[in-house]
């Protein structure tokens, strides 16, 4: 049995978190400890699923805060193996990094609030209102970060902008899988479903200031927390 076998079938320490979190950190600590050493394969999925007691898919959601934060590979055919006993670098979230996304959000995302405060319906208000009714009752991460997406392209639709819109579709993927990783990692879903209600708050109240303020104040949390992830 090598050492990452051994370390798969005993038991993790118990923490006050979501499943996946507890998954993560358990991954994350033994990965920083030298427990699973640079270069090894991680257990199976179902070896995982049985040290935790959780499903494959809480499984698959660890272990892709693990590879976002350059910590894991997954070679197909081969499985995942740890890369890095750090985090270092850029967040891996597909086609756009974070620092790529953190570029270009403010200059998309911040007047989509404003002009949306300016030209939003009632039908878009109510869309808007309704998901973050949803955001702050839902505790499935991966179910919240779906509501997250939607709820970002229907500010960019509400704004009566096409390209704003357009720009917001072609990010979305990244903008998840980013979500996904700092809820998991930084626990930003409480803290973003309060940024949430102060932006549609700002839409509603028609001023374009008061909604591109809340947007801003947003995106400059969620890049703290992106910092904070390799500091």
């Amino acid at each position: 049995m090598n050492l990452s076998d051994s370390w798969a079938v005993s038991q993790p320490t118990a923490m006050r978190m979501s499943a996946a979190e507890a998954v993560f950190a358990d991954l994350r600590d033994a990965i920083v400890s030298g427990q699973l050493a640079i270069g090894s394969k991680l257990p199976a999925e179902a070896a995982l699923a049985t040290r935790h007691g959780v499903s494959r898919s809480v499984i698959r959601e660890a272990l892709r805060s693990c590879t976002a934060l350059g910590l894991t590979e997954t070679k197909t055919g081969r499985g995942t193996f740890v890369v890095r006993d750090r985090v270092t670098g850029d967040l891996d979230i597909g086609n756009y990094d974070a620092r790529e996304l953190q570029e270009a959000r403010p200059h998309v995302e911040i007047p989509s609030a404003g002009w949306a405060a300016e030209r939003r319906t009632e039908e878009d208000l109510q869309i808007l209102e309704g998901l973050t009714d949803e955001m702050r009752l839902e505790d499935d991460h991966l179910a919240w970060v779906a509501l997250d997406g939607q709820f970002h392209t229907a500010i960019a639709r509400a704004s009566k902008n096409r390209v704003f819109e357009a720009i917001i579709v072609d990010i979305r993927g990244a903008l998840t899988r980013q979500s996904e990783t700092l809820n998991l990692v930084a626990r930003r879903q409480q803290k973003s479903n309060d940024e949430h209600d102060l932006i549609v708050a700002g839409i509603r109240s028609g001023q374009y200031q008061q909604a591109a303020d809340a947007m801003a104040a947003h995106l400059d949390a969620v890049r703290g927390a992106v910092k904070s992830l390799s500091s």
